[in-house]
């Protein structure tokens, strides 16, 4: 696969929020990239069930306002919006903690359609060991999948395991982690313990020692 790294990377607007859910404090990580496709066509892509497991995971359920959904190996949750063919929100509970997707379609006013995800979760221990990039890059290589699923709907899913142990792969990931670095700081977290928290992450993923910050 002819991948462009810095390409990849760059097509992505990634930021962090502090806020409060239900009376405790949360952290918003939001990704936001556009496509060479149309609003409906990249709506049908992120919420059909025959789509979804081209670019993302199988999907069993009932894929509708107030059902319940399941990703193989994944999340399941409960579909809590859904405001055609512009938003869905759903919870995402996995490992027995609960947070909070929306996903949202919109016309970027350059005859291309924008998805943005945002995804909350409450503070953890594992947000100070990781920061946002334990969810951030997970969803960037879903991205990355829809993308390569865009511009080619009948290629074969990617193989995260395989991309990721790759040399692009690996690259694309020490480029995520960094991103999302720098977006917790640009959100007032404090620089050290943030990249410190990126070099984990990219580690993490990769299985290379993480770097001093």
């Amino acid at each position: 696969m002819d991948f462009d790294v810095e390409g990849n990377l760059g097509a992505l607007e990634r930021s962090v929020s502090s806020l409060e859910r239900d009376g405790q404090p949360a952290r918003a990580v939001t990704l936001s990239r556009g496509y060479d496709t149309t609003v409906d066509d990249l709506w049908d892509a992120v919420t059909s069930r025959e789509r979804i497991p081209r670019w993302f995971a199988p999907v069993s359920g009932d894929l509708e306002l107030g059902g319940r959904y399941q990703l193989e190996g994944n999340a399941g949750g409960a579909i809590t919006r859904c405001e055609r063919p512009s938003h869905y929100a759903l919870t995402w509970e996995f490992g027995g903690d609960v947070s909070w997707v929306e996903v949202r379609v919109s016309d970027d006013g350059t005859g291309r359609a924008r998805l943005t995800v945002t995804h909350t979760a409450h503070l953890s221990p594992h947000w100070d060991e990781y920061g946002p990039g334990a969810t951030g890059i997970g969803w960037e290589m879903g991205l990355l999948g829809l993308a390569l699923h865009l511009a080619d709907p009948t290629a074969p899913k990617l193989d995260e395991e395989a991309f990721a142990a790759s040399r692009d792969g690996r690259a694309f990931i020490a480029g995520s982690s960094s991103g999302w670095g720098e977006a917790a700081v640009a959100a007032g977290e404090d620089p050290d313990a943030a990249r410190a928290a990126a070099g984990r992450t990219r580690a993490f993923y990769t299985g290379e020692p993480a770097q001093p910050a």
